[in-house]
C-alpha cells in the first residue's frame, strides 16, 4: 500500500507526495487555478525528476477516471464493484423510462439522499462522462422556439448550468462542457413557459364557484393547475381580498412555495357598483366618487406593494355609472408617482381613446362596441399601451356546441388535471343556445377579431390575457384556448407565442424570463409537436422545466384537480 503525504502551499495550492510500493515517487501539485503538475521520481534515482506532466483540470479528471477503473474494469477484478480501501465503486444500469433520466445530479439530490457520488456515466451510445457536473445539461435535438420572434432553430442545442441558459444554437455549433449530461430531445419542440397577464385566482373549487371558496388553498390550486399546463406566471387582476394572495406571492419570492408565480393587483378600483360583474365579487373593489378617494385607494394599494392597479371604467352594461375621466386620471397620476402601472377594464371606444390620452398602461379587454379605428390603434402603438385580447370568454356565445377539437382535448389529456365535473361545465358553456343568438354573438365577436388583427399588424404590444379564472374557466384551459383564438383572429403562431412569453415577461419586468437565450432562466416547455405548424400543439406537453429543473407534473395533476 502506498504512503501519501499532503502539504499546503500558501498562494499556490496543495502538494501530494505518493510513495509507491515499487519505490517510485510521484509528486502532484494542484494549483488553485485547477492546473495539475505531476513529477515522477524513480527508485533508482530518487533525487532527479524523471518526467514532468502538466494537465488542465478537465484532463486531470479524465485521467483520474481512467486510472480509477471508471471506464474499464480489469477482468481480474469484480465486474460490478471495485473496492479501494474504504471506497466502494459500483456500476448501475438505468432502465429505459426511469424517472431520473434527463434530470440533473443536483436535482436528484443523489448525495443528500444516498450518501453516494456519481463519478462516471456511460450513455447508450457508449460515450463516457467522467466526473459529471452536478447541474450542467446539454439539451439537444429539439426544434427550439426562443420566444423573441426569431426563426426557430432546427436540431438545436442549449446548455443549462445552475438553472441558467449559457449558450443556444444549432447542435453542430454548441460544444458540451466537460462532464455535462446530455438530454436527447430529438423530435420534440421546446418553447418558453407561458405568462398570463389577466387572471382571477381563488374562487373556483372543483365545479363550484363561490365567494367562500376564496382561500390560500384555492389560490395555490389554481397556480398548480396553471403550471401543470405550462403557465409559469400569472397576474391576478383586481379581485384579491385580504392577505392570502400577497402572502403567497411573498412566499414564492422567498423560494418557499411553488406553482405558477403569482403577481397581484389586490383590490381594483371603480365607480359604485361598477367593479367586477358577478355577485361572487361583491364588496371587493374600492368604490370611489371623489379625487381624494381615488388617491387614497392608490396609496393603500401602494402600501401593500401591489404589482399593478386595476380600474373598471365602463358602465357595466348600464348597471352602474362610468368612472369619470377626472377620477381615472387621478388614479393613473397617483399610481405613476409611485411607479405602479394601471390596467383598465374597458368596453367603449370613446373611453379607450380618452384612457390612452390619460396615460393608461394596459387594457384588460379589447373595445367591444365598435371596431378600433386607426386613431386609437396608432395612439396605442405610440404610447406602448399593452393589450390583453381576452377572447376566450367572449367567443363562447358564438357556439351552439363545443368545438370538436376542444372537446377532444378536455375529455382526454386535460381531463385529470381539471376534473371531470368541471370539464363538463366548461363544455356546457358552449352549448344550449339558439342559432339566432349564436349568430348575433358571432357578429359581436367579429369586432374583437378585426381589432386584434389591426393591432397586431400595427405592431401593438400584445400579451396573453384570457380573463382566466372566471366561473368555469379554469387555469390551463383558458390560456391554451386563448392562444388558439389569437391565431384564428389573424395573428401568426409565432406572434401569439411571443405575446404569451417575451411580451408578458417584459410587462412584468422579468429580465430573465420569457425567452430562451444566454442569460435567461431555463424555464421551458417540451412539446410533442410544433405549435408553429398548429398553435394547438402548445397543449401537447411532454415535460416542463423551471430554472433547469423538471417539474413533477404527476404531483401537480392530482393537486390541481381537487
Amino acid at each position: 500500500m502506498s504512503t501519501i503525504r499532503e502539504t499546503f502551499l500558501p498562494g499556490v495550492g496543495h502538494k501530494f507526495q505518493v510513495e509507491a510500493a515499487s519505490g517510485d515517487r510521484i509528486v502532484i501539485i494542484i494549483h488553485d487555478d485547477g492546473t495539475r503538475e505531476l513529477y515522477h521520481f524513480t527508485r533508482k534515482n530518487p533525487d532527479r525528476v524523471a518526467s514532468v506532466v502538466t494537465l488542465a483540470d478537465s484532463e486531470a479528471r479524465q485521467i483520474a477516471g481512467i486510472i480509477g477503473g471508471l471506464t474499464y474494469v480489469p477482468k481480474s477484478l469484480p465486474s460490478a464493484e471495485i473496492v479501494i480501501d474504504d471506497l466502494l465503486l459500483e456500476w448501475y444500469t438505468i432502465p429505459a423510462g426511469s424517472a431520473c433520466i434527463g434530470r440533473t445530479i443536483r436535482e436528484l439530490q443523489v448525495r443528500t439522499v444516498t450518501g453516494a457520488s456519481i463519478v462516471s456515466i456511460i450513455e447508450p451510445n457508449r460515450v463516457k462522462r467522467l466526473n459529471p457536473e452536478a447541474d450542467t445539461l446539454l439539451n439537444e435535438g429539439a426544434t427550439l422556439i426562443r420566444g423573441d420572434g426569431t426563426p426557430a432553430i432546427q436540431h438545436s442545442a442549449f446548455i443549462v448550468q445552475n438553472g441558467t441558459i449559457t449558450r443556444v444554437g444549432r447542435a453542430d455549433d454548441v460544444k458540451a462542457p466537460a462532464g455535462a449530461m446530455r438530454v436527447d430531445l430529438t423530435g420534440k419542440t421546446v418553447m418558453p413557459t407561458l405568462i398570463d397577464i389577466h387572471t382571477h385566482t381563488g374562487f373556483q373549487k372543483g365545479a363550484t364557484y363561490r365567494p367562500e371558496n376564496y382561500s390560500r388553498e384555492t389560490i395555490i390550486d389554481d397556480l398548480n393547475r396553471a403550471l401543470y399546463f405550462g403557465v409559469a406566471a400569472v397576474v391576478s387582476e383586481g379581485i384579491d381580498p385580504g392577505d392570502a394572495a400577497f402572502r403567497i406571492r411573498d412566499e414564492q419570492a422567498a423560494g418557499r412555495l411553488g406553482g405558477a408565480r403569482l403577481f397581484t393587483a389586490g383590490r381594483g378600483i371603480g365607480a359604485p357598483n361598477a367593479g367586477p360583474g358577478a355577485d361572487t365579487y361583491k364588496g371587493i373593489a374600492y368604490e370611489i366618487t371623489t379625487d381624494d378617494q381615488a388617491r387614497n385607494a392608490v396609496r393603500e394599494l401602494a402600501a401593500r406593494k401591489v404589482d399593478f392597479i386595476k380600474i373598471w371604467v365602463d358602465d357595466r352594461n348600464g348597471r352602474a355609472p362610468e368612472l369619470s375621466p377626472p377620477l381615472y386620471r387621478a388614479v393613473i397620476d397617483e399610481a405613476h408617482k409611485r411607479g405602479i402601472r394601471v390596467n383598465a377594464h374597458v368596453f367603449y371606444l370613446a373611453d379607450a381613446k380618452a384612457l390612452v390620452a390619460a396615460g393608461i398602461d394596459g387594457f384588460t379587454h379589447l373595445v367591444r362596441d365598435k371596431d378600433m379605428d386607426d386613431e386609437v390603434v396608432q395612439a396605442i402603438v405610440k404610447r406602448h399601451v399593452v393589450i390583453m385580447p381576452t377572447l376566450q370568454n367572449a367567443e363562447r356565445g358564438r357556439n351552439t356546441e363545443p368545438p370538436a377539437s376542444l372537446a377532444t382535448w378536455l375529455n382526454g389529456p386535460a381531463r385529470d388535471a381539471i376534473g371531470a365535473e368541471l370539464v363538463a361545465k366548461v363544455l356546457g358553456a358552449y352549448s344550449g343556445r339558439p342559432a339566432a343568438q349564436a349568430s348575433a354573438a358571432r357578429e359581436r365577436y367579429a369586432i374583437l377579431q378585426r381589432s386584434l388583427a389591426k393591432l397586431s399588424a400595427a405592431g401593438a404590444r400584445i400579451v396573453l390575457g384570457g380573463d382566466t379564472g372566471l366561473q368555469d374557466d379554469p387555469f390551463g384551459f383558458a390560456e391554451h384556448r386563448e392562444l388558439e383564438l389569437m391565431v384564428e383572429a389573424g395573428m401568426a403562431p409565432m406572434q401569439a407565442i411571443v405575446a404569451a412569453t417575451r411580451n408578458g415577461a417584459d410587462y412584468l419586468g422579468l429580465k430573465t424570463a420569457g425567452t430562451l437565450a444566454a442569460g435567461s432562466h431555463a424555464d421551458f416547455v417540451v412539446l410533442d409537436a410544433n405549435p408553429l405548424e398548429d398553435i394547438t400543439n402548445t397543449r401537447r406537453i411532454s415535460r416542463i422545466f423551471l430554472k433547469g429543473r423538471e417539474v413533477n407534473r404527476d404531483s401537480l395533476r392530482s393537486v390541481a384537480a381537487r
